[in-house]
């Protein structure tokens, strides 16, 4: 185990690390940084296991404690798959509260990376003059940044997790010389156990298993993964998928989010596709009980100034676009999503609050 490392160019090893650490601790205005440097201090104490949290996008958030040989154990496969040599910069951007944070610290501990953090806000490359060989990016401060005049181009290889890449930001990495993936997995998986890439010559669909992890559907066709580096038991999951083998899938949706309307079962992130083109706002898709069909279809867009004539106009054109027993019977503009601390929409919280309020 490696317990010295390197941060802006500087290398510390492991007593000058805990002393920066502290002081930074004590002193610095910064939560992020004081967050960053509580779990620097954390994976170099002599216990086996580190608190980590979920999100909660799917559920109430919940703390779990997490191997450390198991995150080394990923912070290896990942190196190995994104081919890390010591000395490499690696973008820091995201909160050390959560499993995509506290991954980043530990690949550049094993791998001796050149950690570079920055604020975890939707900004992170406003102030990055240098190349960056690694980053890891939530789909929003993927948007802002390729708005920069130099965009995402300093960034060789970006791996974007934490929320869906939906398909304009997916066109919009196309053209992009960076090579983009993203990740599949969660807390309980140590952060990523599939990718797939986003542009370039292997972009693709499906998602491929990192080192030796194996996949398998259950009767709902959801996936279950068995990934002995990082889990000491299968772990099923929510997840519908079409699985392709062993070693690799395509993501459907959610299982908890199917809607079964009239006997036939919709899958919201399907339909969500047909529209990110035309709706610019935030929004999703869910299901809501109906006496006649079983669930409704209906459509939440997050719009708080809408007048009635874009309304009009909108609802038009979706019509348009879906099929027969994917239109939504209902549609709702809500002034404001309820999301997780990480940005993450909400989605039964959101829709439980528009039910109420009917």
């Amino acid at each position: 185990m490696n317990r010295g490392l390197t941060i802006n160019g500087k290398y510390y090893d492991e007593l000058d690390l805990l002393v920066y650490c502290r002081s930074k601790i004590s002193h610095s205005d910064s939560e992020w940084e004081k967050d960053y440097c509580k779990f620097i201090v954390e994976w170099l104490d002599d216990a086996e296991h580190v608190k980590a949290k979920t999100s909660g996008s799917t559920g109430a958030p919940k703390s779990m404690y997490l191997s450390k040989q198991k995150m080394r154990n990923s912070a290896k496969l990942t190196g190995e798959f994104f081919n890390f040599k010591a000395g490499q910069n690696a973008l820091f951007c995201l909160s050390a509260n959560f499993i995509a944070g506290k991954m980043m610290i530990v690949r550049a501990f094993e791998w001796q990376l050149n950690l570079i953090p920055v604020a975890p806000d939707g900004h992170p490359l406003e102030n990055i003059s240098s190349d960056i060989d690694f980053a890891a990016m939530i789909p929003l401060q993927v948007k802002n940044s390729l708005k920069l005049e130099k965009g995402l181009q300093q960034i060789k290889k970006l791996l974007i997790g934490g929320g869906a890449v939906d398909q304009i930001l997916e066109n919009d990495l196309q053209d992009l010389s960076s090579e983009c993936f993203i990740g599949y997995g969660m807390t309980e998986t140590v952060s990523h156990v599939a990718i797939r890439a986003l542009n370039g010559l292997d972009k693709s669909q499906t998602y491929q298993a990192m080192g030796n992890a194996k996949f398998s559907v259950d009767t709902r066709n959801c996936l279950s993964i068995n990934a002995p580096a990082i889990l000491d038991e299968p772990l099923p999951t929510n997840d519908v998928v079409e699985l392709l083998d062993e070693t690799q899938f395509e993501w459907k949706g959610r299982f908890d989010n199917v809607i079964n309307s009239g006997g036939i079962k919709l899958f919201p992130e399907q339909i969500e596709k047909k529209l990110e083109g035309l709706i610019n706002q935030p929004f999703f898709i869910a299901g809501l009980p109906d006496e006649h069909l079983g669930q409704k279809v209906v459509l939440l867009i997050e719009w708080n100034d809408v007048d009635e004539n874009q309304k009009m106009e909108l609802e038009y054109k979706i019509k348009s676009l879906l099929d027969k027993f994917e239109q939504a019977r209902e549609i709702f503009y809500v002034s404001e999503f309820q999301r997780t601390s990480t940005n993450k929409v909400q989605r039964e919280a959101t829709l439980s609050a528009v039910s109420f309020s009917r």
